[in-house]
């Protein structure tokens, strides 16, 4: 601008005026090229508005420079009327430059080419030719490039993939390369046309980043892990366990229906509404095609479990007897006030099984909420184990009464965690007045390591607070320790506290559990077999499924190898064959028995190898060892102390050779 004060000066002493308006139109214009070519890639609107005030200025300086240079009245108006077109010229060229108009015209043209005219089996091929790949910074949209990224997908994944990893590194395409992904997502779940396709979506869906897009975060990592339960279940080991295992994930899709029924984005249910059904479809009818596959097969369906705990969605029929637990839980629950409920009892007794059938087993008034301890211990700050603790019980009364409960503040948990679980519950009494709420807590002995691991007592705190302040909660809590077993500051929380004793089952309850795991299971036991089964278990749930399963498997085994010689096959298990399968029954539960084994003190293990190889010396010490009597090892006779389960007693016999 400096040549312009020049002119002003020497032609014209009329255009001094002018001068101040000019200079100030020079820092004007040396701010944007400075902010240009600072950030090259800043936004587009800011330039374009920049530049627009920029021409408006120029407009008056140029129009005031004509008209005084005109000198009169009508050549000023001229003037500034040819000025103003001149800088509106400028400012039109201006602003395409920033937008790139010039180079959008020949992308858009080149992007309908290959939407157009590129076969559908070759865009694959033509990836590296978008746009993008020629010009980072395009400012204005390009049509497409989305979808024929997603066509491109379905012939070669890998150089897709890497189209999308370019857009989002290295362009200022992110948007285009997440509406691709989306689009991928979708088509892809949608093209299941069965099983196997379900099983295949975790690989083909890996590459998507965790957390995904927000358009699909809420729904893609549930029809993930329901893939995942699908691959589990074809990887069982008969078509009936198959069969069985694919009611999880027709469980979890019918939720998800339910769920996406309720949710305000519209779009969203009927993209993935449909989805929903397809994959209900395939599975309802793989399921099927089992159950016809499991009928013709000889083999016996092996539907015993020994470990996890059983599960009402897939595992109703396998859970026997409690019904004196549930009841006296019920009864409990309902005196006023109730007292602190105490489950307890030896590992793999059946707690946590009963806790989760616990909600079919009490009237409707009472809602169960079940927290696993055992995945909180996981958390290492307070506000963790809180939040943990919330969304468990959103999770519980949903799963078990339908009740979708109201939202906690999240915020409130970080600064003040149980403050604010406090709060939460008085608003959970408000939104169903009518109704009472068993906190179960599983595995609660665990809650000793986050009070290690804080410093703080605060979540006993919180739990003596419910106890004492909340009439409608009662709490239960589950575990394998009684109260003398547990830290002395248990005591000062666990006050009024009713036990309730997880033990063997009911011997008419064991044995309809050998015969009868589910409906129409073939009579494959002899009465001395189950005898035999009943003696060396003493009744122990997971004893019984374990020796039932091994016996399973054993029978199949003979069977298959009597289809081989052309012999007759056989029909029921004998007692030999029971004893036949301790061995194995002690290798399959081997973690379960030593877990049990390492458990007791050294002593009380000295004890029981004495108690196998000198029985007569066990008789002198017939009452020094209470604890293993409380701990259902041992039980008192009148010539001293035997093992209480004869198939423990055997595991013990081969840890003293």
């Amino acid at each position: 601008m400096s040549f312009l004060i020049i002119i002003c000066l020497i032609f014209s002493p009329e255009l001094t005026q002018l001068i101040p308006h000019i200079v100030l139109l020079q820092y004007l214009i040396q701010f944007e090229v400075d902010w240009m070519v600072g950030d090259v890639a800043g936004d587009v609107a800011r330039d374009v508005g920049l530049g627009v005030m920029l021409g408006v200025g120029l407009n008056v300086v140029l129009g005031m420079a004509f008209g005084v240079l005109s000198s009169g009245a009508s050549s000023f108006a001229l003037g500034v009327t040819l000025g103003v077109a001149f800088s509106l010229a400028l400012n039109v060229a201006f602003i395409l430059g920033i937008l790139q108009v010039y180079f959008w015209i020949p992308e858009l043209l080149s992007m309908f080419f290959l939407w157009q005219f590129v076969p559908e089996g070759d865009k694959a091929k033509w990836l590296r030719r978008l746009p993008p790949y020629f010009d980072q910074l395009i400012h204005l949209p390009i049509p497409w490039m989305d979808s024929f990224i997603v066509k491109a997908y379905h012939q070669n994944p890998v150089a897709a993939q890497q189209t999308i990893d370019y857009l989002i590194d290295s362009t200022n395409q992110q948007k285009v390369a997440l509406k691709a992904m989306v689009e991928i997502a979708i088509d892809t779940l949608n093209r299941c046309q069965n099983s196997h396709d379900i099983v295949a979506i975790t690989e083909q869906l890996a590459w998507i980043p965790s957390p995904p897009p927000a358009e699909i975060g809420s729904v893609l990592p549930e029809f993930l892990a329901i893939s995942q339960d699908v691959r589990a279940a074809e990887n069982a080991s008969s078509a009936y366990l198959q069969s069985e295992m694919l009611a999880t994930p027709v469980t979890k899709l019918n939720r998800l229906r339910e769920s996406l029924v309720l949710r305000k984005n519209a779009a969203l249910a009927t993209s993935f509404g449909s989805i929903v059904q397809r994959w209900l479809s395939i599975l309802e009818t793989s399921r099927q095609t089992l159950e016809e596959a499991a009928l013709d097969s000889a083999e016996i369906p092996q539907v015993y479990v020994a470990g996890p705990a059983l599960n009402p969605e897939n595992s109703s029929s396998r859970f026997k007897g409690r019904l004196d637990v549930f009841r006296e839980i019920e009864s409990l629950a309902r005196s006023s006030p109730p007292p602190v409920l105490l489950l307890y009892g030896g590992r793999r007794t059946g707690k946590t099984s009963a806790l989760k059938f616990l909600p079919q087993k009490v009237g409707s008034e009472l809602v169960p909420l079940s927290i696993d301890f055992q995945g909180a211990a996981m958390t290492r700050t307070l506000s963790g184990l809180a939040e943990f603790i919330a969304d468990e019980i959103v999770e519980a009364a949903r799963r078990n009464r339908n009740l979708q409960l109201p939202a906690i503040d999240r915020e409130s948990l970080k600064i003040d965690p149980f403050m604010a679980l406090q709060k939460w519950f008085v608003q959970i009494e408000r939104f169903a007045p009518v109704k009472r709420f068993l906190l179960c807590m599983d595995e609660f002995e665990r809650l000793e390591e986050v009070v290690r691991d804080t410093g703080s007592r605060s979540p006993l705190n919180f739990l003596r607070y419910i106890l004492q302040n909340r009439a409608n909660w009662i709490l239960l809590f589950s575990g394998s320790h009684t109260l003398d077993e547990l830290n002395p500051y248990w005591n000062d929380y666990l006050i009024n506290t009713q036990s309730l004793r997880m033990t063997y089952l009911q011997e008419s309850e064991a044995r309809d559990l050998i015969r009868n795991p589910i409906d129409d299971f073939p009579d494959i036991y002899t009465e001395g077999a189950i005898d035999e089964i009943i003696y060396l278990t003493r009744c122990q749930p997971y004893y019984v499924q374990l020796m039932c399963r091994v016996l399973v498997d054993s029978l199949n085994a003979i069977n298959r190898e009597n289809a081989r010689l052309n012999q007759e096959k056989q029909r029921q298990l004998a007692a030999e064959n029971v004893q036949a399968a301790i061995l194995t029954s002690l290798e399959q539960g081997g973690a379960a028995f030593r877990e049990r084994y390492q458990e007791l003190t050294e002593s009380e293990r000295e004890f029981l190898h004495k108690l196998i190889n000198e029985p007569v010396l066990a008789v002198r010490e017939s009452r020094s060892w209470q604890r293993l009597v409380e701990k259902e090892v041992l039980e008192v006779t009148e010539e001293g102390y035997r093992f209480q389960v004869p198939l423990f007693q055997k595991f013990v016999e081969i840890q003293s050779r």
